[in-house]
């Protein structure tokens, strides 16, 4: 094993939230600002050591913890690099807060897996990245979409449907997203059982709405590609009002949301599962964002970030 090292990035789902579980489409955007590092350094003896903020202490007691998927996905690189004696000190270093919507949990295996090839000097193609990603994510959510993994270890904007190939979407010049944490843990697992056992009692009341989910994003990639941030604004509204119907908004979301809404927001969601996490809103430039962010604050946001549209590779 070699000392190695590997990055990815949050993500934001832009629009498609659990509709995209049900083979809807979905957009999301790797946000490059908040980053997260894993280094790997070898050990002469046999201790397996985990430092990070999700758990700190030895490999072979994570089965307990928060970071039970990522200890599971390690154990399954190892064996497959026939290294499962190898010592090592694992350091994840992240800004990214857990469990808000922002991909928290692909980000760390997706840097994991970048690390763990690395250290073994072994190339890394983009599907198999995938493939070693979704073994924690399934752990960790259930029944996983693939698109947080898809969107972390992404360079562009990407447009995901489940079971295909992901691939970039170009996003306009103009634009800028303001993404606020409600600062409550967001429960994608929970959410995600939920929207289904909803389906399953009831799938003339709640089909329709994962359908309409599916319409608005395909009129958003529609309102991308012309650069109309006010139409793009209008399907993000719609998909808000399909996911409150679909039980995965909350009291804080929602008063986020209309504080972005009062301060000329074109457009506000959740994004992520829900039951929890972050919401973004859409402004037409810097200026208007600005304005929006210092809403979200005095609304109770625990935390603010910018995403300029601009920031895209199709434009850089």
């Amino acid at each position: 094993m070699l000392k190695a090292s590997g990055e990815s990035f949050a993500k934001i789902i832009l629009i498609g939230e659990h509709a995209v579980v049900y083979g809807q489409p979905a957009i999301a955007l790797p946000v490059k600002s908040i980053k997260l590092t894993a280094t790997l350094i070898p050990r002469a003896d046999q201790q397996q050591l985990i430092a990070s903020t999700f758990y700190h202490g030895p490999l072979a007691a994570a089965n307990t913890s928060n970071f039970a998927g990522i200890a599971h996905l390690l154990r399954a690189l190892l064996t497959f690099f026939g290294a499962q004696q190898q010592g090592f000190d694992l350091k994840i270093v992240s800004d990214l807060p857990p469990e808000r919507g922002m991909g928290s949990s692909a980000a760390t295996a997706t840097a994991v897996v970048r690390a763990m090839y690395q250290a073994f000097a072994v190339p890394l193609p983009h599907a198999t990245l995938l493939r070693w990603t979704a073994i924690s994510e399934k752990l960790l959510h259930g029944n996983p979409s693939g698109l947080d993994a898809a969107t972390t270890s992404a360079q562009r904007p990407q447009w995901f449907v489940k079971h295909q190939a992901p691939h970039a979407i170009a996003f306009p010049s103009n634009g800028t997203l303001v993404i606020a944490d409600t600062g409550v843990a967001g429960q994608t697992k929970q959410a995600v059982a939920a929207v289904a056992a909803r389906l399953n009692a009831d799938p003339n009341r709640y089909q329709p709405k994962i359908t309409a989910i599916g319409q608005a994003v395909r009129q958003a990639a529609i309102a991308l590609a012309d650069d109309q941030l006010c139409a793009l604004g209008q399907q993000l509204n719609v998909a808000q009002t399909q996911l409150a119907a679909l039980g995965v908004s909350t009291p804080a979301l929602d008063h986020l949301i209309q504080a972005a809404q009062a301060a000329g927001a074109l457009g506000a969601k959740l994004t992520g599962s829900g039951l929890g996490g972050c919401m973004i809103a859409l402004a037409k430039d810097h200026a208007a964002a600005q304005a929006i962010a210092q809403a979200l604050t005095e609304a109770g946001a625990s935390a603010v970030w910018q995403y300029d549209f601009a920031q895209s590779e199709e434009h850089s």
